[in-house]
């Protein structure tokens, strides 16, 4: 497993040329849109600015619907690095055409130029976020995101302010060599991005394009985790064009400030969209960890509420527009500030994960067109947040901070239910936050598990938070079979219930539960999920593997699947072990003791029984490379230490 640091991949060809290319492609895009847009506001009479502004938008966005399920098909049948250089080779031509815009000071032309942007942008979009999964590795897949996700948020702020400058100056040729230079910068680091292969180059495209869209859709939602986080995504895109598009008269209404105030703001905003993305790959460990998106979801909520009510209580008795520094000097301007750092950083961890969540979970020869739904269903939230926008503000009247707490509300909302309907991502979140807190935990043989199909997962148990160890780092959703009376304890029952736990007892102390376990078992498996077993059948109660049940061998008689054994290490003595038999035996001795789960070769059905399986698991356990000087000495032909 590689184990640098994701700026390791600014050095290496497979990422870097890709990465250039798409933060120019970027940068350009909002070079030219801002000028345009100001164009708009200083140069066409007044009476038609909101319909040009708005019209600009809807011609943005519209080949997003139109050309998005078409260029998914093209980039999964073609190999992406041609696509990519095309599609830059295109930018160039249109920004020539955007120059004869400036200089003839066309906004008619112009407009149209950015409907070119627009189709340009939906058909790169696929291949970008396809080509990543096919040159990064899975645990590379959170740094990789990270840093193009950062890059794109500082390069829209960047190419905003340059945008805004160049076309204040008094000649076109500023603006005009600046927006080709830059597309050149894009085709020219294109050029060195390496060969990568079509992957499905017999994909039959569909020029129908509304037929193909609607295709297009209905394959994300047959897949029901890929579609929660296609979900998740375009609400956060619903939130941030939110907040985005009413930061200018925000700055204006609420704060009198200038231009350069809503700068400052945006700056905030961008910034934290960097510090939180580049955190995703340091917070996850290197891995695809869907347990950042509810802490995500948490802080968007809290500082969004914060940013409302702070400018709620902005009753500032000033006429006009004052400067930046004036502003500064405003009780309450220093904590909107932090706010929407803060929305910045919780919305990076928000989105990276969700990102790298489709790119993992995505067959690899459909990531493309997956990513181009996700593209159709952002861009639909964007104007159903648009239309919301103008609906609160200029139908009902309401300030401003009254449309971010209504936005706030409403991600309230959608969160919980996404979060109902997969409770993976608090599952997930649960582990992360013990797991991180609590061990420091060395993973061995991750890669044993297979990335599909059912398959059971076989492991020692020594404590309680056993499930959460391996939770916290399993590449796939896990299912667990645990004791009935575990199973029902007040308070964590919920939380068993929300990981779709099985609870299992004897044939003695409940038959029935045991014949619904066995029913559950079997109907996971044929899902092709995860299940995970404790073949102990109860806690260790001296710190060594007991003796494994046949009951794994009865689920595999009538379902047969690859077992994978797993052994777990170090963890007798702590306070969720049996070790002891008072409570303040098991107090905590130290932070963040060393454990260890290792991972073995998966084992064919047929090679499967209870004790070849009980002696694969101690021979892992037998791996480990820490002491335990609580254990007692090991009973005769059985593992060394726990």
């Amino acid at each position: 497993m590689s184990t640098h640091s994701q700026f390791e991949l600014l050095k290496q060809r497979r990422y870097l040329p890709f990465f250039l290319t798409q933060f120019f492609g970027a940068f350009n895009d909002n070079v030219f849109k801002n000028a345009l847009i100001i164009m708009i506001a200083f140069q066409v009479a007044e009476q038609h600015i909101n319909l040009l502004t708005n019209l600009a938008f809807g011609l943005f966005i519209l080949p997003f619907f139109l050309f998005s399920a078409f260029a998914g098909q093209v980039a999964d049948k073609y190999p992406k690095d041609v696509l990519i250089r095309r599609v830059k080779m295109g930018e160039i031509v249109i920004m020539l055409l955007a120059s004869v815009g400036f200089y003839l000071n066309h906004v008619g032309l112009l407009i149209f130029v950015l409907f070119l942007m627009g189709s340009q942008s939906s058909l790169f979009g696929p291949v970008k976020y396809g080509y990543l999964p096919e040159k990064l590795n899975r645990n590379e897949l959170m740094g990789g995101n990270g840093l193009v996700e950062s890059s794109t948020f500082i390069s829209i702020l960047l190419g905003t302010i340059l945008g805004g400058i160049l076309i204040a100056m008094d000649s076109f040729v500023p603006i005009s060599l600046a927006v080709v230079g830059f597309a050149t910068l894009g085709y020219l680091s294109a050029r060195q991005i390496p060969l990568t292969p079509a992957a499905e180059p017999g994909i039959k495209l569909d020029w129908r394009l509304w037929r193909a869209t609607a295709a297009n859709l209905r394959v994300v939602r047959k897949h029901r985790d890929i579609f929660l986080a296609v979900m998740g995504i375009s609400w956060f895109w619903f939130f941030g064009s939110v907040f985005l598009a009413q930061m200018p008269n925000f700055t204006r209404l609420v704060l009198h400030g200038n231009e350069h105030v809503v700068t400052l703001l945006l700056t905030m905003f961008s910034v934290g969209i960097g510090i939180g993305s580049l955190l995703c790959e340091k917070l996850s460990n290197r891995r695809v960890e869907i347990g950042l998106v509810p802490l995500g979801a948490l802080g968007l909520a809290i500082f969004g509420m914060d940013l409302s009510i702070a400018g709620m209580g902005m009753d500032l008795d000033i006429e006009g527009i004052v400067g930046l520094a004036e502003v500064l000097t405003f009780a309450g301007t220093y904590r909107i500030n932090f706010d929407l750092l803060m929305i910045g950083v919780f919305g990076g961890l928000y989105i990276v994960p969700l990102y790298s969540m489709v790119q993992a979970r995505a067959e690899k020869s459909w990531v493309s067109r997956m990513i181009a739904g996700n593209n159709i269903y952002n861009a639909l939230f964007m104007v159903v947040a648009a239309l919301m926008g103008m609906g609160v503000l200029v139908g009902l009247g309401w300030s401003i901070p009254q449309l971010f707490m209504l936005t706030i509300g409403l991600h309230i909302i959608v969160s919980l239910i996404i979060f109902k309907l997969m409770p993976d991502f608090i599952v997930r979140l649960i582990a992360w936050v013990v797991s991180t807190l609590i061990y420091r935990t060395r993973y061995q043989g991750l890669h044993n598990i297979p990335a599909e199909g059912g398959v059971i997962l076989a492991c020692n148990h020594i404590s309680f938070m056993d499930p959460v160890i391996i939770s916290a780092r399993s590449p796939r959703p896990v299912r667990y079979v645990m004791h009935n009376r575990i199973y029902h304890l007040p308070i964590l029952h919920w939380i068993f219930r929300l990981a779709r736990c099985i609870p299992i007892a004897s044939e003695k102390e409940n038959p029935e539960v045991l014949a619904e376990a066995y029913r559950q078992i079997y109907e996971r498996l044929a899902a092709g999920e995860v299940v995970v077993v404790f073949p102990e059948g109860q806690l260790t109660p001296d710190g060594h593997v007991g003796e494994f049940k046949h009951g794994i061998e009865k689920v595999l008689q009538k379902h047969p699947v690859p077992v994978v054994p797993m052994a777990l290490h170090n963890l007798w003595g702590s306070m969720f072990s049996r070790y002891g038999k008072k409570w303040y035996q098991r107090l905590p001795r130290k932070l963040w003791s060393r454990i260890e789960l290792i991972v073995g070769e998966p084992m064919i059905p047929e090679e499967v029984t209870a004790a070849e399986l009980q002696r694969r698991v101690i021979a892992l356990k037998n791996q480990g490379k820490a002491d335990n000087s609580l254990l007692p000495e090991p009973p005769l032909n059985t593992d060394s230490n726990a």
